[in-house]
Parts: structure tokens; sequence; C-alpha cells
């Protein structure tokens, strides 16, 4: 989920009500902020929000279904996952690609902030902090084709 996501926003107080339920289901309900883990959100390749997963045993499937207190209770209770296809090898979060995706949304982070330090802090014009960048790619390039 996002905060600034109005869907997310519609299903809060129906998710909270899922987690309390938790319990009986023996299960663990949770939610992530992406804004705040973006490497989780590269992971799990969210493309959408707020995405829901069940994950059981290290195997991940992604549930489409509707988005109610009761519907949600069902898929756990009546075991509806067992007939969702598991998310692919290469797409599972604990893949090697998609520790890789992880890390360049790690990495877009850090250049955020780096460009919002230039540019926020040190004062510099937003065009050379994009100089700079450019700059560093063409050099690192550079230095990686050597």
């Amino acid at each position: 989920y996002a905060p600034w996501c109005p869907a997310c926003q519609q299903i809060e107080l129906m998710w909270e009500n899922f987690a309390k339920e938790s319990e009986h289901l023996d299960i663990t309900v949770g939610k992530v902020d992406v804004t705040q883990e973006p490497g989780l959100s590269g992971r799990f390749f969210v493309t959408t929000l707020p995405t829901i997963y069940h994950a059981n045993d290290g195997v991940f499937r992604r549930y489409r279904g509707s988005r109610t207190l009761e519907d949600l209770q069902g898929y756990v209770l009546e075991r509806k996952w067992e007939a969702v296809e598991p998310v692919a090898g290469w797409k599972s979060p604990s893949s090697i690609i998609m520790h890789g995706m992880a890390g360049l949304f790690h990495l877009s982070g850090w250049i955020r902030q780096i460009h919002s330090y230039l540019t926020g802090t040190l004062g510099v014009h937003v065009y050379i902090s994009y100089a700079i960048f450019i700059l560093a790619t063409l050099l690192i390039g550079l230095f990686l084709g050597l």
C-alpha cells in the first residue's frame, strides 16, 4: 500500500479488521508501505496498489479476488489459495532476478536522495544535478567498458 493511494485508503479499515481476525485464521497479516520499502515493491513486482499476496511455505500467490472481509476470510478458511497458480519461479520474490529488481529500486531511491540533497540542501540548480548524473553515468560506463 501507499499512504497517498485512494484505493488503499478505501480498504484500510477492512484490512485492519482482517488483521484482527488473523489469530482465529492462524495466519499473519501485515502491510508494507511501498514508499518506505521500495526494495520490497521491486521484489514483489508491485505495479498496482493495493497488491495482496498470500505466502505459505515460501510459495507466493497473488490474491486477485474481491476485497471484502468475508471473501478474504473465505480465501484462507476454505483454502481457495490452493487453486491459485503460484507466482512463476523467476518472478518469485525469493528469486535472484527479483533480488536484482529490489536492488534497482534501492538504487533509484538512493539517486533520488542524492538529487534532493544536491538541489535542496546545497542549492544546486536542477539541470546541473542532471548534468552530474549524466556525467557519472558516462564515466561509470567508460570505466566498466575498459
